[in-house]
């Protein structure tokens, strides 16, 4: 297959074993990812659709296109990014934010990285932050040690298409000792109609190295559906930490079915923050594997359903090593006939002796025609552990909106004020740059939502 041919076949909808074989021909790939590619699709279309969560029967694989060619090559310099692109930029701040504190940017547009850049002062100490695509090909070793390990190809249906058609995402590797101080960021955009967006982002601590990652997401909107599949593997060795940061604003038609997982080694400790603000349907379970000894995990959730958006999410926290602990604290809010699902598991193995977690599930219901469901599964086999467990269901009170527009806001100012609040917990927890731009996108959510 040439590459002209190969480009041909990409330019049409539709999914078969072909266009992955273009996809890697396209791409000048090793012969080993292609086979993986390969059997990863063999699975794919092998494993039934889920008939749990979110109703996903309407999205058709004979609609979307599964790989985009780039108009443009990755740019380094600012300066060098066409003027169409730096727009979209600017409306996103992304320049700004990194000019004020950022250690690094990429940004995919569609199925590849556009733009991306780093600061000099981590280079010079080792820390490999590019696109996954250069990762494979200027660090094959490292990428293929790690590459499928914490999210199988076998691990889900959509995790078995992403690892079919990925592209773009970010390969990240910090240095033994190393702290990053201040967040890598990564924007992924949508500007297609009927794409598929499959980046695949790896990220990997070395001992007692630090690193925080912060994404945003967005898409215009489309009268037409959009999927947007990707897989995020984080590994945390001996003493390191990761928090992984997710701003999620897909328009209102995008399919968003991500698995998100991250492997915590002795003395490690994973954090995800996960913001989910878009999208028509979504299904994301933030995981971490407690595999080492004295490890540590952290998922703190916010999701927020209008109208027909259904937002099945939750978390994972596996506990296999000794004395681990996990923390899951989610927020969700439903208005105008939205739909909020918590979907979680722990599980404590035999012999994880100490494991102590605990889960809070808060959901706020907006008005009488909205929907808020818990599926919390927990599976003990340690008797020496502690898990708990504690749910609330609530709606706007009457008594808080008259106190607050008493105090001279209106109504729906003050229901603006008590969502706010609500999720307090979450916004303090990121960079105040994207607690702002969360807060920005909640408010604009919430006009004409009360009364």
């Amino acid at each position: 297959m040439t590459i002209d041919e190969a480009i041909k076949i990409l330019s049409k909808p539709g999914l078969s074993e072909e266009v992955v074989t273009a996809i890697s021909k396209y791409k000048n790939e090793p012969d080993w990812m292609l086979e993986i590619r390969l059997k990863a699709y063999k699975h794919y279309i092998e494993r039934p659709v889920p008939k749990w969560g979110a109703d996903l029967d309407d999205l058709k694989d004979d609609n979307i296109q599964f790989y985009a060619v780039p108009g443009s090559k990755k740019k380094r310099d600012w300066s060098e990014v066409p003027d169409d692109v730096k727009r979209t930029f600017e409306e996103l701040r992304i320049p700004e934010a990194e000019r004020k504190f950022l250690a690094g940017v990429e940004t995919q547009f569609d199925s590849s990285v556009i733009y991306g850049r780093m600061k000099e002062k981590w280079e010079s100490q080792g820390v490999i932050f590019t696109d996954t695509d250069s990762g494979i090909q200027k660090y094959p070793e490292l990428f293929k040690k790690w590459f499928g390990k914490v999210v199988p190809l076998t691990d889900n249906k959509y995790a078995a298409l992403n690892t079919a058609c990925w592209s773009g995402g970010s390969f990240v590797y910090v240095p033994k000792g190393v702290k990053v101080e201040i967040p890598l960021q990564a924007y992924f955009y949508i500007q297609t109609q009927n794409l598929g967006q499959f980046e695949r982002t790896l990220i990997i601590a070395d001992e007692g190295a630090e690193v925080q990652y912060v994404e945003g997401c967005t898409a215009p909107t489309y009268s037409t559906d959009v999927l947007h599949s990707g897989v995020i593997e984080l590994v945390a060795l001996k003493g390191a930490r990761i928090r992984y940061t997710t701003i999620q604003n897909w328009s209102k038609n995008v399919y968003n079915l991500v698995t998100q997982r991250g492997i915590a080694y002795e003395n490690a400790k994973i954090e995800w923050v996960d913001c989910n603000l878009g999208s028509y349907k979504t299904m994301k379970y933030p995981s971490v594997l407690l595999t080492g000894n004295n490890s540590k995990g952290e998922v703190l959730s916010i999701a927020l359903a209008d109208g027909k958006q259904h937002l099945d999410s939750g978390a994972k926290m596996i506990h296999i090593g000794k004395n681990t602990s996990g923390v899951i604290t989610t927020k969700s809010i439903c208005k105008n006939g939205g739909r909020t699902s918590y979907r979680g598991l722990v599980k404590v193995t035999k012999g994880a002796t100490n494991a102590k977690v605990k889960v809070v599930c808060d959901a706020l219901i907006m008005d009488d025609i909205s929907q808020t469901d818990t599926y919390p599964y927990n599976e003990i086999y340690e008797k020496l552990s502690r898990v708990e467990h504690e749910a609330s269901v609530s709606k706007v009170s009457e008594n808080q909106l008259y106190y607050l527009m008493s105090r001279g806001l209106s109504e729906e100012e003050a229901g603006g004020l008590i969502v706010s609040g609500f999720v307090e917990p979450i916004a303090k927890e990121l960079p105040m740059e994207y607690a702002m731009e969360m807060n920005d996108l909640i408010r604009m959510s919430m006009k004409g939502s009360v009364g």
